[in-house]
């Protein structure tokens, strides 16, 4: 019953159009005050011990990397070398744009980021070169949800703060998904680009590829400098994400020099909104998981299941459904913070594996971010493109089918998320 009061005050809140943080602090209060026993004492203590992770702290500087990054010309330059190994293919710049994504994906973090940093770049040149509008908005749109699967992803570190899964092993574990999610959108816009005929670029020689590897070398060496020093033991997840902040400052306005000195403060406070926003959302989070659980609610759960003999298949189904439901009307970082502490009992009772279950998770959110009505990456290439949201969804649905049967893949079969991991002694 409670459970049932808790979610439907959650609910209203959020339709009134109040922000997902505000929605949480303020269902959590009215539950505290209104109908529950809990001392206030155990709440403040519970508040301060929950955010005092470690972990956390890789999400600012994660933030602040991939702001440096967008900045800093970055993206420019491993679009030049995407386009250069595949622009003489099907769909060249759809498919460069696919690669461009996934690379830049593995600098940021972040998948509006990465839409904003490829698309405002690509979009125009793909109109250009003779591509449809929508084929594009298409591309980029869904390529751009691999920013939170490629690592570093720091909605796999907000997954990490909630259940207590080593970010290092969530890592290493979207690694193959992501290429293989990669592969994927880049096999359905080669599809589509043979199939209407569109454009091929030149092919461009060894030389100009090696030359436009080396103009983009110090972006992808990032790449190398977080996921090597994560694995090879030299610095955890954490100290990665401050590593990467500095080599993404120094690479942006000592090296690249397309940001000078002065525009580091604009970064810097930009950096700091977001981070705060975030941090914010994960407070109330907090609180919110300490009710779920003071309330025996993921407990409660886990019994019915177990009790009526819904098993394994039955219960990642379900997940899917309501994360994908989820997805209409949130962004990421508050579905992982509000059902990863409700769920994340069930399965670990049912013997689903937290770094599989971490990745399913990560996969539904891709998905959510590319279908309306508030799929962050449709709002931000609305924004780029001019097309209107309707629009957008008629143009991302090819890719879009594609990405639900990927998440079906990734659902049913452990062993794609798990392998790399446990190959490099992580699990």
């Amino acid at each position: 019953m409670n459970a049932l009061v808790i979610f439907s005050l959650l609910a209203v809140l959020m339709l009134t159009g109040m922000p997902i943080s505000i929605s949480l602090g303020l269902t959590v209060l009215t539950f505290l005050f209104t109908m529950t026993q809990v001392p206030l004492e155990s709440v403040a203590l519970k508040l301060f011990t929950g955010i005092e992770k470690f972990e956390i702290m890789a999400i600012p500087f994660f933030i602040l990397a991939g702001n440096f990054l967008t900045h800093g010309g970055v993206a420019k330059r491993m679009i030049n070398f995407a386009t250069s190994m595949v622009g003489h293919w099907y769909g060249g710049l759809g498919l460069a744009g696919v690669v461009a994504c996934a690379l830049f994906a593995a600098v940021s973090g972040s998948s509006p980021a990465t839409v904003v940093a490829i698309g405002s770049i690509l979009l125009p040149a793909m109109v250009k070169a003779g591509f449809p509008n929508k084929f594009g908005a298409g591309v980029i749109s869904t390529s751009g949800a691999l920013g939170i699967l490629i690592p570093p992803s720091i909605v796999m570190v907000m997954y990490s703060v909630a259940t207590n899964t080593s970010v290092g092993a969530l890592f290493m574990a979207g690694v193959i998904p992501g290429l293989a999610l990669a592969a994927t959108l880049g096999g359905v816009t080669w599809y589509r680009a043979r199939k209407f005929d569109y454009p091929r670029q030149p092919k461009a020689s060894w030389g100009e590829r090696w030359k436009s590897f080396r103009a983009s070398v110090w972006g992808l060496l990032l790449i190398v400098v977080v996921m090597g020093g994560i694995y090879s033991g030299i610095f955890t997840p954490t100290e990665a994400a401050a590593m990467s902040a500095v080599y993404a400052f120094f690479v942006a306005v000592f090296i690249y020099k397309d940001m000078g000195l002065k525009d580091v403060p604009k970064v810097l406070l930009n950096s700091a909104n977001m981070s705060a926003m975030l941090l914010y959302i994960i407070t109330n989070a907090v609180l919110f998981s300490f009710i779920m659980t003071n309330e025996n609610i993921p407990q409660a759960l886990a019994d019915w299941m177990l009790g009526n003999g819904l098993g394994v298949i039955t219960f990642l189904l379900a997940v899917n459904v309501i994360l994908l439901l989820a997805g209409n009307f949130m962004e990421p970082s508050s579905i992982v913070l509000i059902f990863a502490p409700i769920l994340f009992p069930v399965a670990v009772q049912l013997g689903i594996h937290p770094v599989h279950f971490g990745i399913l998770m990560v996969v539904n959110m891709e998905v959510g971010m590319c279908h309306p009505p508030v799929g962050l990456n449709l709002y931000v290439a609305s924004g780029i493109t001019k097309m209107g949201i309707t629009e957008l969804t008629v143009a991302v649905w090819p890719w879009l089918l594609s990405m639900l049967v990927f998440l079906g893949v990734v659902t049913y079969w452990p062993g794609l998320s798990l392998w790399l991991p446990q190959q490099l002694g992580m699990l």
